[in-house]
């Protein structure tokens, strides 16, 4: 089953940190992120099964270097949960071209 697991932490520093963390401690694959007010509050969402975003989120709560705003994991998100998440990650991939 997929999930999602979100961290908000304060600059981006912060977290590439966390998505780092939580890339490494388990199986899960990065999907979007979100820069509000100028990049000072950044939000990073990660996929995979219930138990590996878990794991990484726990992970990245204790281990990273600026202490997250705010976190959740969403075990069975809602198709328009994922709606939302699929625009972020085109808007993105545009701004990248």
């Amino acid at each position: 089953m997929k999930s999602l697991g979100l961290i908000e932490v304060s600059g981006v520093t912060g977290a590439i940190d966390c998505l780092d963390i939580m890339c490494k401690s388990a199986n899960v694959r990065f999907v979007t992120w979100e820069r509000k007010l100028g990049g000072r509050l950044v939000t990073v969402v990660v996929e995979g099964d219930v138990s590996a975003v878990t794991a990484a989120v726990e992970n990245a709560l204790n281990n990273g270097i600026v202490r997250p705003c705010a976190h959740a994991v969403i075990a069975s998100p809602h198709s328009e949960t994922n709606r939302l998440l699929a625009l972020s990650a085109a808007r993105i991939q545009k701004k990248g071209r």
